[in-house]
């Protein structure tokens, strides 16, 4: 009888004192690990089918929790605040040399949905200035793109920077942006929807409190990048993925589009997550 999928969740703390847990989805034997970076507001515990599925193919998954969301021990708050540099520096590399102590000699992969793509990106970024020789050697994206406004179509294009303007400035007056209320993320940390505002706006990736220049890094990245996108996936244009992926010019890039035949679910951001079988089918292929 095979042996079953290991299925834990590894208690982490940054320096600062937020504790949250890695959930684990490890098969006997993987052939590669993978650190996958939640959407915008969405708790881990939502990634578990990706995760199965892709442990039933041998892959090691280890889902990231965004300070803030699910059994993160902080929760956004005017006075509980952040932005990307808490989560770049402080939480992500603890989660990323977890991966690497659990699997020593196993191939790795980071990779992300929606804003969790883009994290993932510039956390490569961060890794190519440092020099880290354990950086992982592939990218996996899924339903993720950089926001920046000229990337959406007509006519949204038009209102877009309006938008851009408008969330960053209801975060700060409200003191957390009300995701649950207005549809977009959850209950999240004003800086860091300033920091998301700031590249949606400019293009760039860059954040207060960073002082490394992460598109720098971004353009020194050697990769094989691979990305699925959902053919009506309005949040995230193609364009959108395009120019995520421009910004690793060194990375070997391979990108796939599935809709709503292939999935079994509508070709949307987030109905993928429940039957997430051709998104995985795609990221081993």
């Amino acid at each position: 009888m095979a042996e079953p999928v290991l299925h834990e969740q590894r208690a982490l703390a940054a320096a600062d004192g937020h504790t949250w847990s890695l959930l684990c989805a490890i098969p006997p034997n993987p052939s590669a690990s993978l650190l996958w970076l939640p959407a915008l507001g969405v708790a881990a515990r939502h990634y578990q089918p990706f995760a199965d599925a892709l442990a039933a193919r041998g892959v090691a998954v280890f889902v990231h929790e965004w300070r803030g969301n699910g059994g993160s021990s902080l929760r956004a708050s005017r006075d509980r605040d952040w932005g990307y540099r808490e989560l770049l520096l402080d939480d992500l590399p603890v989660s990323d040399a977890d991966v690497a102590a659990a699997l020593p000699g196993v191939r790795r992969i980071v990779g992300g949905h929606s804003l969790g793509g883009q994290m993932a990106c510039m956390r490569l970024g961060l890794a190519a200035l440092q020099r880290d020789p354990a950086i992982p050697t592939a990218l996996w994206l899924a339903a993720s793109g950089a926001p920046y406004w000229p990337t959406w179509p007509m006519p949204q294009r038009l209102a877009m920077p309006l938008i851009y303007r408008f969330l960053p400035w209801l975060a700060q007056v409200n003191g957390t942006l009300p995701g649950r209320r207005i549809g977009f993320g959850g209950t999240e940390a004003r800086s860091l929807i300033r920091d998301w505002g700031r590249t949606a706006l400019s293009g760039a990736y860059a954040a207060r409190g960073i002082e490394a220049d992460m598109q720098a890094g971004m353009t020194q990245v050697r990769v094989d990048a691979r990305a699925v996108r959902m053919t009506d996936d309005w949040l995230v244009p193609r364009a959108s993925q395009d120019f995520l992926l421009g910004k690793l010019p060194l990375a070997q890039v391979e990108t796939t589009e599935l809709g709503a035949r292939e999935l079994g679910v509508r070709a949307d951001h987030f109905a993928w997550m429940k039957r997430p079988d051709a998104v995985v089918a795609a990221l081993l292929r």
